[in-house]
């Protein structure tokens, strides 16, 4: 996708070349798949681009060329500072604006990837009109992590706009990195916000019951789950709906590695679900028993009973790989071995 220039490329006129005095790319570009609010406002106005975005307040309406108007009359070259610029009521309309979709006028400029012009909105406006969250509770922090826009993500972290804002999903910025594995955005966001805060970010849970740790390991992003853990990430949280640790999606996903990375960095391996299942029995109910060793090989308690009253060695099913793992020589206690006749 071109972020610079005018030019013919894609089929549609170059604009006005007073419009590109300071640097701004001011052709429609197509809409990208994460977002249906303005790919549905598109299949309503298909055969009118001027018209695609329209205000949901009021007569008025926010059209590409009114945006190309205003940028024209306001153009940063106009003033050192944002804020220094003197703007008619008309103008303050205008950027006051939302349209059908719920989106502002700093919606816009990201999802057209408009960063100087954003920068120009994020100078100008207060963090809490920058909050302003669409039809699909999108904020533009959203917004420029699902495009991986990390440079528009530090601009807004550091003018202090809430990470903790939720879209309709449930899911935080951080969340979106997390699971499209965009490392840079979710570094801008934990870098440039303080650990007070950042801490619940980090326990925040989307609809599904899970934190931005249980995302990184659903979606296999080892390097976003260190840096979690680098930041004080808590390993062991439980996530909603089944009390699942991130060890335990590990295991269901069969990720050699995630499993090893959380074990040596002191996840307790025997946490359980709120069924009182352990890592291990979901191991061995999977007969996975390469996992299902390096559990044991952790110190997992092989002896736990799950609210059926099983243990992992009730689950093995006759599998030899697995019964190698629990010897029948060993006197134990309360889950503990307490003589090994073996020795």
């Amino acid at each position: 996708m071109s972020r610079s220039g005018g030019g013919d490329q894609d089929g549609k006129p170059d604009l006005d070349e007073n419009r590109i005095d300071s640097g701004i790319e001011y052709a429609l570009r197509e809409p990208r798949e994460q977002f249906p609010s303005l790919a549905n406002s598109e299949e309503k106005d298909k055969h009118s681009t001027d018209e695609r975005l329209d205000s949901a307040y009021g007569s008025s309406s926010l059209t590409v060329d009114s945006l190309g108007d205003f940028i024209e009359e306001c153009r940063i070259s106009k003033c050192e500072n944002a804020t220094d610029c003197q703007y008619t009521e008309e103008e303050v309309n205008f950027l006051t604006t939302v349209t059908e979709d719920g989106d502002t006028i700093l919606h816009l400029a990201i999802i057209h990837e408009e960063l100087k012009f954003a920068q120009y909105l994020v100078d100008l406006f207060p963090p809490e009109l920058m909050d302003i969250q669409n039809n699909l509770y999108q904020t533009p922090l959203h917004l420029a992590t699902y495009l991986n826009l990390p440079i528009a993500v530090k601009i807004l972290v550091e003018k202090g706009v809430s990470l903790e804002l939720q879209d309709q999903d449930g899911n935080t910025p951080l969340h979106v990195a997390c699971e499209h594995g965009f490392w840079e955005c979710a570094n801008e966001m934990i870098q440039n916000t303080s650990p007070g805060k950042l801490a619940n970010v980090l326990e925040a849970q989307n609809w599904r019951g899970m934190t931005c740790l249980h995302v990184a390991t659903l979606h296999k992003r080892p390097r976003l789950m260190r840096l979690l853990m680098k930041n004080g990430v808590h390993l062991n949280i439980k996530e909603g709906t089944s009390g699942k640790t991130a060890l335990h999606i590990a295991v269901e996903q069969r990720d050699v590695a995630a499993v090893k990375l959380l074990l040596n960095k002191g996840a307790n391996v025997d946490a359980s679900m709120f069924n009182g299942c352990t890592a291990l029995h979901l191991a061995v109910g999977r007969q996975d028993a390469a996992i299902a060793h390096l559990l044991c090989q952790a110190g997992a308690d092989k002896m736990i009973k799950n609210m059926e009253d099983e243990t992992a060695l009730d689950l093995a099913d006759g599998n030899d790989d697995i019964l190698a793992l629990f010897p029948f020589d060993d006197i134990q206690f309360m889950g503990r071995t307490v003589i090994n006749y073996s020795m």
